[in-house]
């Protein structure tokens, strides 16, 4: 051991267990205790702490904490200083791109962003908000909301309301109608500037990027193991996709040959039947745990 600590964010709340359950498939097992706000990790070279992620931009710029998870809303909304080290897309999760929406009731007579003007806002993403129509100038009022945003428009507290959604649904099950998207929104992994100045915080850091950039790839793909005799070889190899080419060995004393490569697992269903009638036999599918490319490790 270096003597070296990495100091880990663990976002608090809705991406907390993707979040443990991302580094596990990564390589390192995360155990939370409800006693406590400072997690347990499998490697002595990194201390954990749960941090809300509207609060996480905040620790990590100010080196409290030298790496983080949080969404680009709340970096935007603190106007921290940090340093984007990946985009984290889970894709079996909640966690997807997220929109932030302006919404009205749907009879509302407000169609556009700029008939808010003089209008009442009410949102969480409160300085983004009015960083965003100020630099549009449309004077609007912005309240911080505490929860139950889409009530307060519902209830005529407020004329609009901005909120985070993924599909609108919810939205539109509370009656009201989205006219704007102010931002695009999705996990981001963050540093400290200072500690990427740091050699061996550097290092570790991109080795924890890399490997959780590889559990999220695998988590859309799947191996494809299966037997090919020589004569159907060729067209087999032609409707195989894979990172460079499939792998093929042959069988022991045989003119059969094992081939072996990485897909889409959306592309399955199609793939394999194809496989079969091909000529292909005994085809095996496999989930990934982690799947690291060289392209990823030279950026």
């Amino acid at each position: 051991m270096s003597g070296n600590v990495l100091k880990l964010g663990v976002p608090k709340g809705s991406l907390q267990d993707a979040t443990i359950e991302l580094f596990e498939k990564a390589g390192w097992r995360i155990t939370v205790s409800s006693r406590n706000y400072f997690p347990s990790i499998d490697d002595e070279e990194i201390s954990c702490a749960l941090i809300r992620a509207q609060e996480m931009s905040r620790y990590v710029e100010s080196g409290v904490l030298d790496l983080g998870l949080t969404g680009l809303d709340w970096v935007l909304e603190n106007g921290a200083a940090v340093e984007f080290i990946a985009d984290l897309l889970y894709s079996k999760t909640s966690t997807q791109k997220a929109r932030w929406v302006l919404a009205v009731p749907v009879e509302s007579e407000i169609t556009t962003i700029e008939d808010c003007a003089g209008k009442r806002v009410s949102t969480e993403l409160v300085k983004f908000t009015q960083r965003y129509f100020a630099e549009r100038q449309i004077p609007v009022e912005v309240e911080f909301s505490w929860g139950a945003t889409e009530a307060k428009v519902v209830e005529g507290l407020v004329d609009a309301i901005v909120e985070i959604t993924e599909t609108g649904s919810t939205i539109r099950a509370h009656g009201l109608k989205i006219i704007h998207t102010l931002l695009e929104s999705n996990t981001k992994l963050i540093a400290n500037p200072s500690s990427m100045k740091d050699p061996w915080k550097k290092q570790k850091i991109e080795q924890i990027a890399l490997l959780l950039d590889g559990a999220l790839k695998a988590e859309s793909m799947v191996g494809l193991k299966m037997n090919v005799p020589k004569e159907c070889m060729e067209k087999v190899i032609a409707v195989l996709p894979s990172l460079t080419s499939p792998t093929i060995a042959q069988l022991y004393r045989s003119d059969w040959f094992s081939v072996e490569t990485v897909v889409a697992e959306t592309t399955v269903r199609e793939i394999v039947p194809r496989l079969i009638n091909m000529g292909a036999d005994g085809v095996v599918e496999y989930s990934l745990n982690k799947l690291v490319s060289r392209a990823e490790k030279s950026k």
